[in-house]
C-alpha cells in the first residue's frame, strides 16, 4: 500500500491584498482575527504581515473603552398613594424548563413569601 502525502503550499497574496488587509485591521475596533478569518487567512499570518511592516497590532485593551462605573444611586422610598389598596396580593409566576408555577400570596404576610421564594430557587 503506498500513502502520498498531500504537499503543503504556500499561498502566495500580492502586496496590495497585504496592505487592504492591514489598514483594515488598523480601523477603531477592528479585530484582527475578525478581519483574518473574514478573507480566508489565518490571524498569526496577518500579525505577522503587520510586525514585518513596523506596525504594531491593536490591542484589547485599546479597543474597550474605559468606562468608570457610576454611582449607586441612594434608596428612594416613594409613599404609597391613597388610590391604591394597600391589601393587593402578590403575584408570581416562574418557569422552569417545561414546568410553570403561579402563586398569589397576601400581601400583608409579604415576608413569608419572600422566605419561601428564596427557599424554592435554591
Amino acid at each position: 500500500m503506498e500513502i502520498h502525502k498531500p504537499t503543503r503550499r504556500h499561498r502566495h497574496h500580492p502586496e496590495e491584498f497585504k496592505r487592504a488587509v492591514i489598514a483594515a485591521c488598523c480601523e477603531p475596533g477592528a479585530s484582527v482575527a475578525g478581519i483574518a478569518m473574514a478573507n480566508g487567512i489565518n490571524a498569526n499570518q496577518v500579525r505577522r504581515w503587520m510586525r514585518e511592516r513596523g506596525i504594531e497590532p491593536p490591542t484589547r485593551r485599546s479597543l474597550v473603552p474605559v468606562v468608570e462605573p457610576a454611582p449607586a444611586p441612594a434608596f428612594v422610598q416613594l409613599p404609597l398613594s391613597p388610590a391604591e389598596p394597600a391589601s393587593r396580593d402578590i403575584r408570581i409566576e416562574i418557569r422552569r424548563g417545561n414546568t410553570a408555577i403561579k402563586v398569589d400570596w397576601p400581601a400583608q404576610a409579604s415576608g413569608d413569601c419572600a422566605a419561601w421564594l428564596r427557599d424554592w430557587l435554591r
